[in-house]
């Protein structure tokens, strides 16, 4: 269609073209003419017709014209192609010439349609004659038509090469689209982008570069990405420092959320094409398994109590049955005292009684271990706020728990807890007889945000400093002169500060 509408264009274009060139010939043969003095003087001669016609017809020839016309004022020709049409008058428009002008028209004369020009002849200051020159439109379009066939090679030409580029194009477009047509790829992109907006999972594809090629509103929401083109350095720090390769449900921990996050390789005939992130929210689920945590950590607790009172009620029970009376007695008493004086101590040192629960059990949960957990002399907590109940179990637990691991490998293992409180702050100190952490991995096992088999501290270190953060408290670890971390929470918590 576009090349017959081209080479209609060109038919059109050749036409014009000519009109004008035949516009500017007819134009300079009669103002050539007309300005030659032999003109002027054989129209003041007693013959006009016999002097000018030889010339104008041999003109004629040369130049290609239809005809040449000398005519007087009163329109009485001199001269014409058809020599019976001397001496009859001129059919054209004069007006204009005998006004001066030298002017170009079309205009159906006795030899049909034609482009002529028409030019005063000057006797001095005098017009004496007048002097037109003209092209037929049938020699135009004899003209026109010699162009016909090299604008219908050109356009069939055209049509060729257009029917050879539309072939390869559609067949490199159904290469590139696995065969799909438009439609297709329209039913495609509609229930593609209708998928994206309504699946629950955050979804994030980055190809060979640094900018995400697909970021879903859930992956926005989780991690807190902005409108518009999302690049890897605005991910999460943990999330930027994850390998190319497949990762499965890898823990990571931003400000607000618990993240479970796979990764899968893209890849084309053996070659890497990018990587596709899917992000779960596991918030919910964390704080839920740690409170399970707690509560099995408790029944730990509880378990190895009921075994060690068992052993003391056997040994109670053969005192008794040996008839050692008073030694039972004052057996069964001490110990008694013992653990009575621990839950009275604790729960007068430290008044939330989650925190006093969850130390009280850590100690039989050491002990198990064959590490001593105490409580140091200067612990002493009313209450835990600005932390919640459970933020405080959790940083508190996680701490503690990383402690006893540290430590359990080494001689006399050993750990100390202390809480304190002070107008302005809460200060929590867990130290213990293991080797501690750099600052470096310290701070490297905070980022990382998730856990192994191997090395479970990951996440617990990652959740106790989300929670740091969110008070805008401060954390540090040192490993002289003992492994020690040290937490402080301002008694105003972040948010009213701000």
């Amino acid at each position: 269609m576009m090349i017959a509408i081209a080479a209609v264009l060109a038919v059109i274009d050749a036409r014009y073209t000519n009109d004008v060139t035949t516009e500017h010939e007819v134009t300079d043969v009669a103002v050539s003419l007309a300005q030659a003095p032999s003109t002027r003087a054989a129209v003041l001669s007693d013959n006009p017709s016999a002097q000018l016609q030889p010339v104008t017809e041999r003109i004629r020839v040369q130049t290609g014209m239809d005809f040449i016309v000398v005519m007087a004022p009163d329109r009485t020709r001199f001269t014409h192609t058809n020599p019976e049409r001397i001496g009859q008058p001129f059919s054209g428009t004069i007006d204009r010439a005998l006004a001066g002008e030298t002017f170009t028209e079309t205009f159906t004369g006795t030899l049909g349609p034609s482009i002529r020009a028409v030019t005063p002849v000057y006797d001095g200051d005098r017009i004496i004659a007048l002097v037109s020159a003209g092209v037929t439109r049938a020699r135009i379009g004899d003209q026109v038509a010699t162009q016909l066939p090299k604008i219908m090679g050109v356009a069939a030409g055209g049509l060729v090469v257009a029917a050879l580029g539309s072939f390869l194009l559609s067949r490199r477009l159904r290469r590139q689209t696995l065969g799909l047509a438009p439609d297709e790829l329209r039913v495609m992109y509609e229930h593609h982008d209708a998928v994206l907006h309504s699946i629950h999972e955050g979804l994030v594809v980055f190809g060979a570069g640094e900018q995400a090629e697909v970021v879903n509103d859930e992956a926005r929401r989780l991690l807190d990405l902005p409108d518009g083109v999302v690049l890897r350095g605005d991910l999460p720090v943990s999330m930027r420092r994850m390998s190319w390769g497949a990762v499965r449900d890898e823990m990571h921990v931003t400000n607000d959320r618990i993240l479970l996050v796979n990764q899968d390789v893209v890849a084309s005939q053996g070659r890497a094409l990018g990587t596709v992130m899917t992000i779960r929210d596991h918030t919910e689920l964390r704080s839920v398994l740690g409170e399970l945590d707690s509560v099995r950590g408790f029944a730990e607790s509880l378990r190895a109590q009921a075994h060690e009172s068992a052993n003391r009620l056997h040994t109670v029970i053969t005192m008794v049955e040996l008839g050692r009376y008073r030694e039972a007695v004052e057996f069964a008493t001490a110990e008694l005292r013992l653990s009575q004086s621990l839950i009275d101590r604790m729960m007068g040192a430290v008044g939330d009684p989650a925190l006093a629960a969850l130390l009280l059990g850590k100690v039989d949960q050491a002990a198990e271990r064959n590490v001593e957990l105490t409580i140091s002399a200067d612990t002493a907590l009313d209450a835990t706020a600005p932390l919640s109940a459970r933020e405080a179990v959790t940083l508190v637990g996680n701490l503690i728990d990383n402690a006893i691991d540290a430590a359990a490998a080494s001689a006399g293992a050993w750990v100390e807890v202390t809480v304190r409180q002070s107008d302005s702050d809460l200060f929590w100190r867990i130290a213990d007889s293991g080797p501690g952490m750099s600052a470096e991995a310290f701070a490297r096992a905070a980022e990382r945000g998730y856990t192994t088999k191997d090395d479970h501290q990951g996440l617990g270190l990652a959740l106790v400093h989300r929670v740091v953060a969110r008070h805008g408290g401060t954390i540090d670890a040192r490993r002289e002169p003992e492994s020690a971390v040290t937490v402080t929470i301002p008694r105003r918590s972040g948010k009213d500060a701000s």
